[in-house]
């Protein structure tokens, strides 16, 4: 089954393309640019990347020697050979080169840290993320994503039984290929426990201590661990809003996993069976919605922000985007199919306290109606409203 992608891409110009392991990067690329007009070059291959690791200057005498056809040069996964980023940028600079680079990467703040050359803005950069509801239309399964997950490879697998080894063996993929073999970390096993540890805690605020005395490491330690999820794109943080606010409010972060089907995975809870109206299936939901926010802002709405509240009394919102030129948006996730007044008490009492502020809910609630000063949205239609449709908001 063909599944086309919402991000788009240019044709016209250079770009950096950014995406955790299986989020689909060649495929896409695959997709869009022809065989008869661009040249693949896949660093995955420990044979080429081996070559290009001992003469990086190659790379050059190959795109100069390449036919007047070939209008594009795809690499992927720039990261393991960063020197060719110099002599790409040689080529669009002093050569002039009329073709189009297309770099694929999992880790473009890994490439910063390094000082590698990013093509200082002769390139665009975009990020590729595992399937968005968007991206099935009717056809998609909620019940399918909160269990395994929306990674593409998924999608080609016929049994539950079947997605379940996949997930289980990205897991160790990710330790021995993107952990191991890059040397970012010198003790495996401290990580592969964090991993678990972490992926228990998705969607909850970051106890740096409380993770520490679990995995038998120093904080420091596991604040390094998180930064190198997030570097890897395999993970998101979720800041605390600051405002000027009454309360006072709390200051930790939250880390999301990129996806809920390698986050059970790595917390070994793959064989959990998510019941709707149980607590586990309502942390599986409100961790769905804020993965997919943060998927859309990326493809469609890059300046806005995000981050959550929550007061020193535990009054708490799920999320808030905050987006040029209109209010702030204050957003409560709700798995419940009929929700009350009751449901949204904490969020109609912050939202008044806050003043000029948007109240939504995102529900599995099939009618959209307005509760007091809030919207209850199908979270469907909810996020299609925040981050697709073009929407006039007013200030309360």
């Amino acid at each position: 089954m063909l599944i086309n992608r919402i991000l788009q891409l240019p044709d016209d110009y250079s770009f950096f393309l950014f995406g955790a392991r299986g989020t689909g990067k060649s495929t896409l690329l695959e997709t869009i640019f022809e065989p008869e007009t661009t040249l693949f070059i896949n660093l995955l291959d420990p044979r080429v990347e081996l070559r290009f690791l001992k003469n990086p200057a190659e790379l050059r005498q190959v795109v100069l020697a390449c036919d007047a056809q070939i209008q594009f040069i795809v690499i992927d996964e720039i990261q393991k050979v960063p020197k060719l980023l110099d002599v790409v940028h040689l080529l669009l600079e002093s050569d002039k080169s009329d073709k189009r680079f297309i770099l694929t990467g999992s880790s473009a703040k890994q490439l910063k840290a390094a000082g590698v050359n990013l093509l200082a803005g002769r390139a665009f950069t975009y990020y590729l993320f595992p399937f968005s509801y968007l991206e099935f239309g009717p056809d998609f399964n909620l019940p399918e994503a909160l269990c395994f997950g929306l990674l593409p490879k998924l999608f080609s697998l016929p049994s539950p039984a079947h997605k379940t080894k996949f997930l289980q063996s990205y897991a160790i993929t990710y330790l021995k290929e993107e952990i191991w073999a890059e040397h970012l970390v010198k003790d495996l096993e401290h990580f592969r426990r964090f991993l678990e540890v972490a992926a228990q805690s998705n969607g909850k605020i970051i106890n740096y201590s409380n993770i520490a005395r679990d995995v038998g490491i120093n904080d420091k330690t596991v604040k390094n661990y998180f930064s190198l999820l997030e570097d890897t794109l395999v993970g998101y943080f979720l800041e605390p809003f600051h405002h000027s606010f009454r309360k006072r409010l709390r200051v930790a972060s939250k880390f999301y996993f990129f996806d809920l089907g390698v986050a059970r995975a790595l917390a070994a809870t793959l064989s959990l069976n998510p019941v709707h109206g149980t607590s586990y299936y309502g942390e599986l939901f409100e961790q769905f919605i804020i993965v997919e926010c943060f998927k859309l802002l990326h493809y469609y709405k890059s300046e806005y922000r995000m981050s959550y509240l929550m007061t020193a009394s535990d009054l708490e919102i799920d999320l808030i985007i905050e987006r040029p030129g209109l209010p702030p948006l204050f957003i409560e996730i709700k798995s419940k199919d009929a929700v009350t007044e009751s449901d949204l008490s904490n969020l109609l009492n912050l939202t008044a306290e806050f003043g000029a502020c948007e109240a939504i809910c995102l529900s599995q609630d099939p009618l959209k109606k307005k509760i007091g000063s809030a919207m209850v949205y199908p979270w469907y239609e909810g996020l299609r409203t925040i981050f697709v449709d073009t929407v006039e908001y007013v200030d309360r």
